[in-house]
């Protein structure tokens, strides 16, 4: 097969395209050039595309033997990534863009571009497992539990999977460190990245006020009295607890989180942990990675990158779907995905539009 691997200047991509050439398949390698922000392309910067990732994803490709080149998908990714990020927190949710980035860029733009030029599949360096039957491509969590990314492939639909590769599927994640040291790959030990790509910084916040401005507003308990101040609901999440600044502890004395944010009011409310317990998912704009399911059903619920999967019943809807779980979740907000699991194999997943207890 001819292949475009996604070498990101990571380990896991190395490797990956390393396995893929081991089995004999015809790899070019290519990185993706994203970020329009010149802080990310400064040496030691934490965004994406900076100038270490490029120069690491290049002298990877060389040890591997195979061509390498960068696609600069900065002005799309900026459109369909950055822009919908910044409007989603502006209406009060919390968006995840890694999702965004997997479902609109790089299964999508970059897998488009790859067919057109003669490829006949992306691969990356994902840990999530395919396979093939004769009802099509099924996504599986990957064999290595702490490194499983299954949720965040969890919006690809079969066109997709049909052309897509994970080699590291199968593989725990020392496995691979050992692996590209043996291959001599200098990024063996190189750390993975956590923070939001197009952030360099990290600050979410300050990166948010630079498109949304200042906005001062309330911060105020469960009986609507004001508990303090904040600069932009924006800034908040359901579930969160750090950053609220409230100059007087609560009565109880027990911690105070983000149990509500209201952009139209531009209030942020607070209260008990017990306030966040939710059961019911109300959804929408769903996705199938095979046949979409009719009727009631019962399924594994994931709402975040790094969460358990709870059982549930799923019901299809004229626009989306109803997810009663059958022990209560905490801290999901408006903006997340809800992944939907037959044990290990990924059926659908859809967006979190509200919540309920």
């Amino acid at each position: 097969m001819r292949i475009a691997a996604a070498m990101s200047g990571g380990v896991d991509s190395a490797v990956a395209a390393a396995l893929l050439v081991d089995a004999g398949h015809d790899v070019t390698g290519i990185h993706l050039a994203l970020s329009r922000d010149p802080r990310s392309h400064s040496v030691g910067g934490r965004g994406c595309c900076s100038l270490e990732d490029v120069h690491d994803a290049r002298r990877a490709a060389d040890v591997v033997g195979i061509p390498f080149y960068v696609w600069d998908l900065s002005e799309r990714f900026h459109d369909e990534i950055v822009e919908p990020f910044v409007a989603e927190y502006a209406a009060g949710r919390t968006p995840n863009p890694c999702l965004l980035c997997n479902d609109r860029l790089k299964f999508d733009a970059v897998l488009a571009r790859a067919r057109a030029l003669g490829f006949d599949a992306l691969a990356t360096g994902h840990y999530a497992r395919l396979e093939s039957g004769a009802d099509g491509v099924r996504l599986r969590r990957a064999a290595d539990p702490a490194k499983d990314q299954s949720y965040v492939l969890g919006g690809l639909v079969q066109a997709q999977l049909r052309h897509s590769l994970f080699p590291l599927g199968g593989m725990p994640k020392a496995a691979v460190r050992d692996e590209a040291r043996r291959r001599g790959l200098l990024v063996a030990d190189k750390p993975d990245s956590t923070d939001i790509c197009f952030i360099p910084d990290g600050g979410t916040g300050a990166f948010l006020e630079g498109f949304l401005g200042r906005r001062p507003g309330s911060i105020v308990d469960e009986s609507g009295a004001q508990v303090g101040a904040h600069e932009g609901a924006y800034r908040f999440t359901v579930g969160q607890r750090h950053g609220l600044r409230l100059p007087r502890p609560a009565a109880d004395g027990r911690p105070r989180y983000v149990t509500a944010v209201d952009v139209e009011t531009n209030t942020v409310r607070v209260g008990p942990r017990t306030g966040l317990a939710v059961q019911r998912l109300s959804c929408v704009r769903p996705t199938w990675t095979g046949v979409p399911r009719a009727g009631a059903w019962q399924a594994l619920v994931q709402v975040r990158a790094h969460a358990p999967a709870v059982p549930g019943t799923v019901i299809p809807g004229e626009s989306g779907l109803e997810i009663a779980t059958d022990e209560p979740l905490v801290g999901v907000a408006p903006g997340q995905r809800a992944v939907l699991y037959d044990g290990d194999v990924v059926v659908g997943a859809a967006t979190i539009a509200r919540t309920a207890p």
